[in-house]
C-alpha cells in the first residue's frame, strides 16, 4: 500500500459539479493499493500517517499529529500511484489492485483513520475526481506499507 501525504490548510474533492469530501486543516492522502495489501496493511498504514508527527508545535517543530492538532483528512483513492513507466511511454497499473480488492481496502482504511478519531472526507472510488488544496508548508511524505 502506497500513500503521499499532503500537509493542508484546506482540501476539496468534487465529483460532476458535487463535492463528495473535505477537510479544513489537516491532510490530503492520496492512497494506492497493491494486490498483495490486507486489512491489517491498511489499519497499519492509517495508525502510522494519524501520528505522522508533521505539524509544528508552539515552537514551530514538526512534533504535533494530525490527532494532536484536531485536523481532518481527506482521503482519495489513487491507483496511478502504482503506475510502471520502465517501459515505453504509456504507464502500465498492473501492480495495483484490482478494483474491487481496493475499494474495500480504501474502505477498510477509512474506518480505521475513524477509529482514531479523525474526521474524514473522501473521494469517490472510480470516478473522475477534482481535488483542490491548499498546501501548508509545503509538506509532502510519501509511505510505503507491504
Amino acid at each position: 500500500m502506497r500513500a503521499v501525504i499532503q500537509r493542508v490548510n484546506h482540501a476539496t474533492c468534487t465529483v460532476a459539479g458535487k463535492v463528495t469530501g473535505q477537510t479544513g486543516p489537516g491532510l490530503m492522502v492520496l492512497l494506492g493499493v497493491a494486490p498483495g495489501d490486507s486489512a491489517q496493511t491498511a489499519k497499519a498504514l492509517a495508525g502510522k500517517i494519524a501520528k505522522l508527527r508533521i505539524f509544528g508545535d508552539d515552537a514551530g517543530k514538526m512534533n504535533r499529529s494530525v490527532v494532536d492538532t484536531g485536523g481532518g483528512v481527506l482521503s482519495i483513492s489513487q491507483f496511478t500511484l502504482y503506475a510502471d513507466t520502465r517501459a515505453g511511454n504509456r504507464p502500465s497499473f498492473i501492480g495495483a489492485a484490482p478494483p474491487d480488492q481496493a475499494r474495500e481496502l480504501y474502505g477498510t482504511f477509512n474506518a480505521a483513520l475513524r477509529d482514531l478519531g479523525l474526521t474524514v472526507g473522501e473521494g469517490r472510488f472510480g470516478e473522475h475526481m477534482v481535488i483542490n488544496l491548499s498546501n501548508d508548508g509545503p509538506v509532502t511524505i510519501t509511505l510505503e506499507m507491504d
